[in-house]
């Protein structure tokens, strides 16, 4: 290999392989690669402008690219908008300027080693069952011998800590707080922190702060996953985690009706626009399993999860049936994966979490 080839030559030549399907330039040549640095350990940082009418999966088409790129070992790519103008023209090469009020421009997300690998959970709508699914799966990592720490960012309806069985408020020790710990899972709540009818009425830089805090000032110790239930939809909580640490991926949990799977596609897209790659889809309430002669039927209209996974391009994770007392656990603070092993419910949310853990150790680093 020539000398002159470095290794900022040849991802920059992997990233003018990469058209944008709206200006039909490459991404490169139309000057939507900003601050690109390569590392003699062979990590890769760069700012993507990602303009209102490109798609959203281009961000993931050139993380791929790079990550493909021999010498690569890990990429970080900050996703922001691009400013307004003619097709196919590179944007200005000005500071990033105050948005309104003076308000700076979103910070940079930041790798925290110590919490291993960060997945965010996430859904379109409410009620598809998002924080059950995120519950059993730290439980179920735990019990497979995992560090795992489960973050209730879901502060409109932080449900965790009922699910998992606590209720006292967290200890602060040495400016840092102490999450609490069941089922072998470290977990930290605002419904740990706050009266528990009080109303959350708040704005973005609130939220922001929040989940900040339970970023950076919890004393997590050493995990090897780092486990985000987050609020329904796409509002300021995503944005902020997006902002603030390095998530290596999402899982989109949806239930099979057409109305929670096209709003499930919204969710997957944005993470899409901010450079988090969708690990896969989980099919929540897929069918009911009759606790009398174990017959399976389909209360829903059936295959939504398959279809929302194929046209996002990723695996279907896993399909979690409908069972009795699976609602009756969660409010007693008992995870159907610890309290039922040997249910279909159980079984499923199991077969999901070693999925996960196959699938985060294929993502490339």
């Amino acid at each position: 290999m020539a000398s002159s080839d470095t290794l900022q030559t040849r991802v920059e030549r992997a990233l003018s392989q990469v058209k944008n399907p709206r200006s039909g330039n490459d991404v490169l040549a139309a000057g939507m690669v900003k601050d690109l640095a390569a590392a003699g350990d062979g990590t890769v940082t760069f700012t993507f402008l990602l303009g209102r009418d490109d798609p959203g999966s281009l961000a993931r088409e050139v993380r791929k690219a790079v990550q493909g790129v021999d010498g690569v070992t890990a990429v970080r790519v900050n996703v922001t908008d691009a400013s307004s103008g003619a097709a196919g023209t590179a944007p200005r090469q000005t500071a990033p300027r105050p948005g309104p009020g003076g308000v700076p421009p979103p910070p940079t997300p930041v790798e925290l080693p110590h919490l291993g690998t960060v997945l965010a959970i996430s859904s379109g709508k409410g009620g598809v069952g998002k924080s059950t699914v995120s519950a059993n799966l730290a439980v179920a990592l735990a019990r497979a011998g995992q560090r795992v720490g489960l973050m209730d960012a879901d502060i409109y309806g932080p449900n965790i800590p009922r699910m998992m069985g606590v209720d006292q408020k967290p200890e602060v020790r040495g400016g840092k707080i102490q999450p609490l710990e069941a089922h072998g899972v470290k977990l930290i709540s605002l419904a740990l922190i706050v009266e528990r009818d009080s109303p959350a009425i708040w704005r973005g830089p609130i939220i922001m702060k929040v989940i900040g805090q339970f970023v950076k000032d919890v004393d997590w110790g050493e995990l090897d996953y780092f486990l985000v239930d987050l609020p329904p939809g796409t509002g300021d909580a995503q944005l902020s985690l997006a902002q603030t640490v390095h998530i290596r991926a999402a899982i989109i949990v949806t239930t099979p009706q057409e109305v929670a799977v096209g709003d499930s596609l919204r969710g997957a897209k944005m993470f899409e626009r901010v450079g988090v790659p969708v690990l896969g889809v989980v099919e929540n309430m897929s069918y009911f399993v009759c606790p009398h002669c174990g017959e399976r039927t389909e209360i829903f209209l059936a295959g939504g999860g398959t279809r929302l996974a194929d046209e996002l391009g990723v695996p279907l994770l896993g399909q979690v049936p409908l069972q009795a007392q699976l609602a009756d656990l969660a409010d007693t603070g008992r995870p159907v994966v610890a309290a039922d092993p040997d249910s279909p419910a159980a079984r499923a949310l199991e077969a999901v979490a070693r999925r996960v853990s196959d699938a985060l150790a294929a993502l490339p680093r």
